[in-house]
């Protein structure tokens, strides 16, 4: 086994191992406001100051750039344990009060040393296959992000071995990551600096990368939250709606979890071979069309609507590894780190805007046009991304394939 496909391995295990605290409020929220009578702005909270922390996690990050000033394997582990022992600490606090969401708040502060310093990390392995690698990681964690609608369609799990287990993998990745090899793309530390931070903005090529990825965004996140409610309400429609909550998480599952996934890989290796610009653009381009479209199909025949959601699950989140690939080609090679940090630091900030906003558009517009509302970032995306493609510096993506 060569040392690159041990650490590819070993980096995807820790990724996900470690992000399952993240992902796993989704799964035990609903266990949390039956037994404990939680009002909604609570179960709100519970779940967003995870990324509130997220955000203010690296945005902290890149101003000193930990991501490139640390060992990045170091970084991870002592976020993972500092994580793990927060997200096992609600077991002793009481649920009703704000303890849980500061506890919710540090361990999505440290999910800013584990997400983007594992890509990184899987960056400095590549050679003419960036775009698969982070988009094998990106897949995994796709395919772990969506499995808490597969564990609540079979009855759901009890939360407080959720939230155990969670953390216990999480004890396991901080200590597995120090087996992770370093691939030969790690430069040495650079000088503190904290207005590297903004040279993702600053510099043309990364900003309009950055743009690009934004749209992606605008998207992506509101989908997911949305999607399992919005299946829900379409099979209530349909004949046979008794087992309409049964069929809208396995539907869940399969359209954002195993579709993302095979889109993440499907999206890398089409990247690698026919350009950045040309999978994100086109990746987008379909992915906002099923925004435009999927709400006419609501309480229509369920086999055409889960094959638009499927399409659109998988093309949603086919790019995402290829922004993050493309910020790393284009950045100074001693700052991939930090233009790491940054950029999922403002996508996460972004995503608190739409996925808030969907129940209110929801309202407004009825399920048969609110998904419309997302296309305005992919249509964004694409716009940004054809305008880095336009630029000499694009030349870096994917080995000169644009």
């Amino acid at each position: 086994m060569s040392p690159k496909f041990q650490s590819m391995a070993l980096l995807s295990l820790c990724e996900v191992a470690a992000l399952g605290l993240w992902f796993s409020a989704s799964a035990v929220v609903p266990s949390l406001a039956q037994e404990f009578d939680l009002g909604a702005t609570h179960k709100a909270l519970i779940t967003s100051s995870v990324q509130v922390g997220f955000v203010v996690g690296t945005l902290v990050s890149a101003a000193l750039g930990l991501a490139d000033r640390l060992d990045p394997r170091r970084f991870f582990m002592v976020s993972a344990l500092v994580a793990a022992t927060a997200n096992l600490a609600i077991l002793w606090v009481d649920v009703t009060s704000p303890s849980i969401i500061v506890l919710r708040f540090i361990t999505g502060a440290c999910m800013a040393g584990v997400y983007p310093v594992g890509m990184k990390i899987a960056t400095s392995w590549a050679k003419d296959d960036m775009g698969l690698l982070v988009g094998i990681l990106v897949g995994a964690l796709t395919l772990g992000s969506a499995a808490p609608h597969l564990f609540n369609a079979f009855g759901g799990i009890d939360w407080r071995f959720t939230i155990t287990t969670a953390s216990m993998f999480a004890f396991g990745a901080a200590l597995l990551i120090n087996l992770v090899g370093l691939g030969p793309g790690i430069r040495p530390a650079p000088r503190f600096d904290p207005a590297a931070a903004l040279y993702g903005f600053r510099d043309k090529a990364l900003r309009y990368a950055n743009f690009g990825y934004l749209g992606h965004m605008w998207e992506l996140y509101a989908m997911w939250a949305w999607i399992g409610v919005f299946l829900d309400a379409s099979f209530r429609l349909s004949p046979g709606g008794d087992d309409a909550s049964f069929l809208a998480r396995i539907a869940t599952f399969v359209c954002m979890g195993l579709g993302g996934a095979l889109g993440c890989i499907w999206g890398g290796r089409i990247a690698d071979r026919m350009g950045r610009t040309t999978l994100t653009m086109g990746a987008m381009t379909i992915s906002g069309g099923c925004a435009l479209i999927v709400g006419f199909l609501y309480g229509g025949p369920w086999p055409a609507l889960v094959a638009v959601c499927f399409i659109w699950g998988a093309t949603i989140v086919a790019d995402s590894a290829q922004f993050s690939s493309s910020i790393a080609e284009l950045s100074p090679p001693d700052r991939v780190g930090t233009m790491l940090t940054i950029q999922t630091s403002a996508g996460f900030l972004l995503t608190l805007v739409t996925i808030h906003a969907m129940p209110y558009v929801v309202d407004a517009l009825g399920w048969t046009y609110a998904f419309s509302v997302l296309a305005i970032g992919p249509a964004f995306g694409v716009y940004a991304m054809g305008r880095l493609r336009a630029l000499p510096d694009a030349q870096k993506l994917a080995g000169g394939k644009r």
